[in-house]
């Protein structure tokens, strides 16, 4: 992961008009794609994008769009995600030059607990028409591994399923060129400027956002906070604790707490990202192996672990090296003593160590064995960050207030580039089946995403 470099060519980063249509908080993929979808809906009615105006308190790529991977896939246990990826894809597909994207494919290779929940993926990849391959029983999965890469060592693999559309988007220039395409559209862009509070009227709705800038009126807000989702809806007043509807026998659990922390591990091995190639020397898809099998260092042989465990990785030329990540793991602490800034890799905290890099390392040579003896080459600058996580770990995208949009992705993010393009469509007064899984309401509702077997929260 890289820190996001500052963008030079937005100027006038602190001037605020005194009013604006939309002002959108947040310069990350969510508020870009938010910002770009809202211009060409309002190009298209003679309107103009000078009409949209985005706020970021530090830069474009701030928070964790900045330090994302970079991963695409549909590969989601839960219907309604694997619809909404399935969208998104077809945006990433809509521009790939601007948007940095490398259509590689991705495969979820999986331990027989997970058997059950991939084949109910791939049966509903087919009904919606996204083309994948599955193929099952341990003796299988490795032929077809080894047909790949001759090195392929991973242990307890009894489901591979290879996702031919997705892949990586190389974050920091995705986003450049997603800004580039808004500048294009006459949309602002000031950054530097942090929101403080709201103003709203008797009825609640927002009449103002205050910043570190001066006030700016508006007639509608997009609030596309990233990890300080938390923030945001403090400010919005929005409850602390939230009741959930149990669907299977409609017991009510109360008080439970609407945000916790999760902290975000992934690295950069830098070794010559060439090395990750198949058997006939193409780009490889993204790998991603959820085991059961016991992971040894690649140092000493010690066990590291016994449980589930799980890695994604990629080689990546604009980072030269192999990027990827392993499972977050939950901050133990309340949400109101997490501190989120200074974010990413300025964090004195929240950012991954040792345990990490020989954990991760470690799982790359029991995967592939070029990997083995790489541990040295492990880039040791810091890098990880934090995701604000609702209850269930799946984003929240509603009106929180009448002229409000609230976009929480759950640390989702950045993969879901098209909910900027449906949220664009819901302000134009176009509800979208998309996205209405994913309303507030659905905890009180009891209508609850499905949860897999999968050592990721977000799968």
């Amino acid at each position: 992961m890289k820190t996001p470099s500052k963008n030079s060519t937005v100027t006038d980063v602190t001037r605020l008009p005194s009013k604006s249509t939309y002002v959108i908080i947040g310069a990350g993929i969510h508020g870009l794609s938010t910002a770009y979808h809202l211009a060409l809906q309002l190009k298209q009615r003679g309107r103009s994008g000078n009409e949209i105006v985005i706020l970021d308190k530090s830069d474009i790529g701030g928070g964790a769009s900045g330090i994302a991977c970079g991963v695409i896939r549909n590969n989601y246990f839960q219907p309604a995600m694997r619809e909404l990826m399935a969208h998104s894809v077809n945006v990433w597909e809509d521009d790939p030059a601007n948007y940095h994207y490398h259509p590689v494919g991705y495969m979820q290779i999986s331990s027989e607990s997970m058997h059950e929940d991939i084949g109910t993926i791939y049966e509903q990849q087919k009904a919606i028409g996204y083309q994948s391959h599955f193929i099952e029983g341990e003796a299988d999965c490795n032929r077809y591994m080894k047909d790949l890469f001759h090195d392929w060592q991973a242990g307890n693999i009894t489901s591979v399923l290879h996702e031919l559309p997705g892949g990586y988007a190389n974050n920091t220039l995705a986003l450049a060129g997603l800004a580039g395409k808004i500048r294009d559209l006459d949309v602002k862009i000031r950054t530097g400027v942090e929101v403080t509070s709201f103003t709203t009227d008797t009825g609640g709705s927002i009449t103002s956002i205050n910043t570190s800038a001066g006030s700016i009126g508006c007639d509608y807000c997009v609030i596309a906070p990233g990890p300080w989702a938390r923030h945001m809806w403090q400010m919005l007043e929005m409850p602390e604790t939230v009741s959930i509807k149990n669907p299977e026998d409609d017991s009510i659990t109360e008080d439970v707490p609407m945000w916790v922390y999760w902290s975000l591990q992934e690295g950069t091995l830098g070794v010559d990202p060439g090395l990750q190639v198949t058997n006939d020397g193409q780009m490889p898809p993204v790998i991603h192996v959820d085991t059961d099998a016991p992971l040894h260092s690649d140092v000493d042989g010690r066990l590291i672990t016994e449980d589930m465990w799980g890695i994604y990785y990629k080689p990546d030329f604009h980072f030269d090296g192999i990027q990827g990540g392993a499972a977050p793991f939950i901050v133990d602490k309340p949400a109101d003593a997490v501190a989120v800034d200074p974010y990413g890799p300025r964090s004195p905290e929240f950012i991954v160590g040792p345990d990490f890099r020989e954990h991760w390392v470690s799982a790359l040579a029991h995967c592939q064995s070029r990997f083995s003896g790489t541990m040295p080459s492990y880039k040791t600058e810091p890098s990880g960050g934090l995701g604000a996580f609702t209850p269930d770990s799946f984003p929240i995208f509603d009106h929180v207030k009448d002229n409000a949009y609230l976009i929480a992705d759950s640390n989702h993010g950045w993969k879901m580039i098209g909910v900027g393009k449906l949220v664009a469509e819901e302000l134009m007064g176009s509800p979208t089946e998309l996205l209405k899984p994913f309303r507030f309401s659905r905890y009180a509702e009891g209508k609850l995403h499905p949860v897999s077997n999968s050592p990721f929260p977000w799968s």
